[in-house]
């Protein structure tokens, strides 16, 4: 939780903040400033506001120049213009945070105000890098709609009116193109952020589920083993309590078969243990069993005191793919587990049939139990457990009751 957190709360961005603006540095890492308040101007900001304001400034100053010589101009128009086109220039540093506004603002201002037409090219170009392209549109159309009207009350007096409306028309243009080409730029870096951020979030869920899948295959590993192992603990333990008076070379066979039980049982364990601490994938330890091994799993049930009969109609088990056949050692081990323990003393039928392009038949059935046996804790998990088995290994597996009363386990495998 704690790793979550920090994960959460780190910062995207860290590399020079000066040399980015500030509203990008925010959408790259919102933490940067309190909730409600606007991210603070970076070196660059400032840099960049005070050459726009610096330029304003400059052509305030030309367009008060071409005031003064014009002499059919009012004194008190020409001292308006310039008192406008001041309070244009100091407008400059709120085009960051009031860009529409700004905007819209300088469309009535630089009609009238002749030094305030770069504070209008400016705020155009802020408009076109922090709002999307509608609001630039109304705004551009409605300064070149004014354009036209502007030169025929004030004409140039150097230039055509033809000229100088096409050379203003080309300017908005551009100034436009500019901004959005600006805008663009940020967008693609804030969509390479966002998938760098859905990169990260879909490889931790893909390291969280193959983690999930690979415990949930330990415990199904476990279960397999470690059930079969306890109940041969049980059976010979039993039979040891019940018969007291047993002769001395079965009590020992009893505690011998005990003893490697219990061996067994705790080396399975601690491999497994060894697994989680370790990380290690499922073939690491130990040799895993596979069909081959199926003669020795019915030679243990049949020391255990089980009646088992296996007929094993595969010409060469070792020939079968490892998956296949560690599938199949597994089925047929929870079958005689579940027999051993819920029908106790009734003869098993381990059945393993199929050939290479076939599939592979693996078959336990033992016939009804007489008497009534004691529920056993965890019934049928370890049925759900084949069954996802076999489902990976890309076969089917069926169980449930047959016609005379028993309990039959049926999986077929794809041998290819």
């Amino acid at each position: 939780m704690t790793d979550d957190k920090a994960a959460k709360t780190a910062p995207v961005y860290s590399g020079p903040r000066w040399f980015f603006p500030s509203a990008l540095i925010h959408e790259l890492d919102p933490g940067t400033s309190p909730s409600g308040r606007r991210p603070r101007r970076t070196a660059r900001d400032w840099l960049v506001d005070f050459s726009c304001f610096l330029l304003a400034v400059l052509v305030g100053l030309l367009g008060a120049d071409a005031l003064r010589d014009n002499t059919d101009l009012p004194h008190a128009v020409a001292v308006l213009d310039q008192v406008l086109g001041a309070l244009s220039c100091a407008a400059v540093w709120l085009r960051r945070r009031r860009p529409l506004g700004l905007a819209v603002a300088m469309l009535p201002v630089s009609f009238v105000s002749e030094t305030s037409g770069g504070v209008a090219v400016i705020a155009l170009f802020t408009l076109a890098v922090h709002r999307p392209f509608r609001y630039v549109a109304w705004v551009a159309g409605a300064q070149l709609v004014l354009t036209p009207l502007y030169f025929w009350w004030r004409p140039d007096p150097d230039l055509p009116y033809t000229a100088v409306v096409i050379l203003f028309v080309v300017l908005t243009g551009a100034t436009v193109g500019w901004g959005m080409f600006v805008r663009s730029k940020r967008q693609l870096m804030l969509s390479l952020r966002d998938r760098a951020r859905r990169a990260e979030t879909e490889a931790r869920l893909r390291a969280e589920q193959a983690q999930r899948l690979a415990r949930e295959a330990i415990a199904r590993e476990m279960h397999d083993v470690l059930a079969h192992r306890l109940t041969l603990l049980s059976v010979h333990a039993g039979a040891l309590e019940f018969r007291p008076d047993a002769p001395r070379d079965e009590i020992a066979r009893a505690a011998g078969v005990i003893r490697e039980s219990a061996h067994e049982a705790l080396q399975d364990l601690r491999e497994i243990i060894g697994v989680l601490r370790a990380g290690e994938g499922e073939e690491a330890g130990r040799p895993q069993p596979t069909l081959a091994a199926l003669d020795t799993l019915v030679a243990e049930s049949r020391q255990a005191g089980m009646k088992v009969t296996l007929e094993q109609r595969v010409a060469d088990a070792g020939s079968v793919p490892a998956s296949v056949g560690r599938t199949a050692y597994r089925i047929a081990q929870e079958g005689l587990t579940n027999a051993r323990k819920h029908a106790p003393g009734t003869e098993v039928t381990v059945s393993v049939t199929g050939g290479p392009g076939e599939d592979l038949t693996v078959t336990v059935r033992n016939p009804a139990h007489e008497g009534d046996v004691p529920p056993v804790p965890g019934a049928g998990q370890g049925l759900i457990g084949l069954t996802e088995r076999a489902i990976l290994a890309g076969g089917t597996l069926e169980h449930g009751p047959t016609p005379d009363g028993g309990f039959a386990v049926r999986a077929c495998l794809p041998w290819r």
